[in-house]
């Protein structure tokens, strides 16, 4: 094996790379403090739009607490964001729940004939049955002992992942009498005619696949700022950006999350919390780097 082209550097060379790059450090003490606790790869990402690749040197002006203050803002803003997903989640259980009661059977998750694609029916059940076994909830074990291990639907959807649960939803089938149009009807927008209307089955598994997928970023301690995340939502005309950026990024995820907000309090709250968040740092941050645009609040605001 050839040996790794990069040297391991020890916390004041750390240091010293970032001095030499034209990076100023104000306080030794809390860059180093913070480099024992954060790491230096993991707050590299923070600086990305600071440093000229061609020259090697972030800008003039840099200082080592600009990228401190960054990211401590992306870690605020993500433990809201995932707060919020965890409404989303929450409310789509139940209601996918509510859905499918509609054909009278408990274990209609295992019923193909409720599903569009039937390869898709039968991986997910897969992927459901893998949940299930590896859940050690008091209510399943409950069903194993009790009722020769059935898992009615009610159950079955609390411990699908969310990854499962976007899927299911997406192979529902959409005739006038399937569950699809039960749990569209929580969802309803109006166009700009005026008339409420029902999404989509492909413009709601598209809100849901990209919460999904921020959850996980959330979850997982991962970066949200200045980021692409490789999600496409399907926007409602009103709130399409023009022209289309070249890049999705979380500007376009929080429209999905309003457009599947459980209810108007939960994101009134959530809206004037990410507003107060976004002035406790202000100057910290760019709206243009997660893809907002000048008008964001006549879009993400409710009233």
């Amino acid at each position: 094996m050839n040996p790794y082209p990069k040297r391991i550097l020890t916390i004041p060379q750390q240091l010293q790379s970032y001095i030499d790059a034209g990076m100023t450090i104000s306080s030794m003490e809390e860059a180093t403090a913070a480099l024992t606790t954060i790491g230096y790869y993991r707050l590299r990402g923070y600086s990305f739009h600071l440093y000229d690749n061609t020259s090697k040197q972030y800008r003039p002006g840099t200082d080592f607490s600009d990228i401190l203050k960054l990211y401590h803002f992306d870690m605020e803003l993500s433990k809201l964001l995932l707060g919020m997903a965890t409404c989303i989640e929450v409310a789509l259980r139940t209601r996918l729940s509510e859905a499918l009661l509609i054909y009278n059977d408990a274990l209609i998750l295992t019923d193909p004939s409720v599903f569009s694609d039937k390869k898709l029916f039968w991986q997910n059940l897969a992927a459901l049955s893998s949940q299930i076994t590896r859940s050690n909830d008091v209510f399943i074990r409950h069903h194993f002992h009790n009722h020769d291990g059935e898992i009615p639907l009610w159950a079955a959807v609390e411990i699908m992942s969310f990854g499962t649960l976007s899927k299911t939803i997406k192979n529902l089938k959409t005739g006038r009498d399937g569950a699809y149009p039960v749990l569209a009807n929580y969802y309803r927008y109006r166009s700009p005619r005026g008339k409420l209307v029902k999404p989509s089955i492909k413009m709601m598994s598209s809100w849901i696949q990209s919460v999904s997928i921020l959850r996980n970023m959330c979850a997982h301690n991962s970066r949200i700022y200045n980021r692409t995340i490789n999600t496409s939502p399907e926007l409602l005309i009103t709130d399409r950006l023009n022209p289309r950026p070249l890049h999705n990024g979380l500007y376009q995820i929080l429209l999905s999350m309003k457009y599947l907000r459980p209810g108007d309090e939960i994101w009134s709250n959530f809206y004037a919390d990410l507003q107060a968040l976004f002035h406790r740092h202000h100057g910290a941050f760019d709206l243009g780097c997660m893809n907002f645009p000048s008008d964001w609040t006549a879009h993400l605001n409710l009233y």
